[in-house]
């Protein structure tokens, strides 16, 4: 499915086409896809929230697939081995982020789906070293979304901040993919979710399912002070009763890579030592960690699927508000 020119969902921008098999370079894979999860990024990069970079370009970045050829350089991996391919493409591995742990923050990155093509394909390639082998436990349609939607809840909950679980109070703003994910991993932990989000029908009734103490609207106030908040639902306007919702000391998430323009905040919201703290992107450590925990847990996605040639009809739907759970491409 490419896209030459972003344009609103509605108007359907992706088109179907056949285009030649990449060929791996040497320190590549080529993965045949099976899966890939639809993502509001991807929708942001459709939409042109985000810049083009390339044209045309093949959008996704939740990639599930089979390897079936491997580069000469290639050591570590092997043909017919089940893989992912999440949104971090590659890094310079020698800027001074890069060199400190922080290559989620390279100087010179490249992003599946948004500077190189993703697996809305039959065929993707990746760097070898950027691919993440997969828990047995997880269907090639269930791991899909953890391959942003869960590795993104993921550093969402480490930059909360938190150390001790245990009885902690913890505000999720959206309840899409990502909070679905990390309701699970934020419950395995022990901490108390309060879930704020707009549709009862969908999203709140499946928060309480998983374990939601609380849900309410999407500017609703917690019956509870919260240790910490996470807004996944790129809505700037949500900041600042997110912030009310914190007790002294609280810390909150923003973590999407594109959000509306946030309202001017009065600094009482920010006093006694409250912090906001945005997410940018994934380490693979993150990935690696994500995935481990998320096996140990029985994490389980809720999934709607579509067939390849539907992806605009999923980035719509997503768009609306209307997937329960992630939306997942079948390839």
């Amino acid at each position: 499915m490419l896209l030459d020119t972003p344009a609103p969902i509605e108007t359907h921008p992706l088109r179907l086409a056949d285009v030649p098999i990449p060929e791996p370079a040497a320190d590549e894979v080529l993965i045949q896809v099976r899966a890939c999860g639809v993502c509001r990024t991807d929708l942001h990069v459709v939409e042109g929230d985000l810049e083009m970079r390339r044209s045309p370009i093949i959008p996704g970045h939740q990639v599930v697939g089979t390897i079936t050829g491997l580069g000469s350089d290639v050591r570590d991996r092997a043909a017919g081995e089940r893989v992912g391919v999440a949104w971090l493409h590659r890094t310079c591995g020698c800027c001074s982020f890069c060199t400190s742990q922080r290559e989620n923050l390279c100087d010179a990155p490249d992003f599946t789906g948004w500077t190189v093509h993703g697996g809305f394909a039959e065929y993707v390639v990746a760097p070898a070293a950027f691919t993440y082998p997969l828990p047995d436990g997880f269907s090639d349609l269930q791991a899909a979304p953890l391959l942003c939607a869960g590795i993104i809840g993921y550093r969402c909950l480490r930059k909360t901040g938190i150390e001790d679980w245990s009885g902690a109070r913890l505000g999720l703003y959206g309840f899409g993919a990502a909070g679905h994910v990390a309701i699970q991993i934020a419950r395995a932990r022990g901490a108390e979710v309060y879930v704020c989000t707009r549709d009862r029908e969908k999203h709140q009734a499946l928060a309480e399912e998983l374990g939601a103490v609380w849900t309410g609207g999407t500017i609703d106030k917690p019956p509870v002070a919260l240790d910490a908040g996470i807004i996944f639902a790129p809505a700037g306007e949500i900041v600042p009763a997110a912030l009310s919702h914190l007790d002294k000391g609280g810390t909150l998430v923003l973590g999407g890579i594109h959000m509306s323009p946030i309202p001017e905040l009065a600094y009482e919201l920010l006093y006694r030592e409250r912090a906001v703290c945005s997410v940018a992107n994934n380490t693979r450590e993150d990935g690696h960690a994500f995935l481990r925990e998320a096996a140990t847990v029985a994490v389980r996605t809720h999934i709607e699927t579509f067939p390849l040639e539907d992806a605009n009809t999923a980035l719509d739907r997503l768009q609306h508000d209307g997937i329960r759970g992630a939306a997942v491409l079948t390839v």
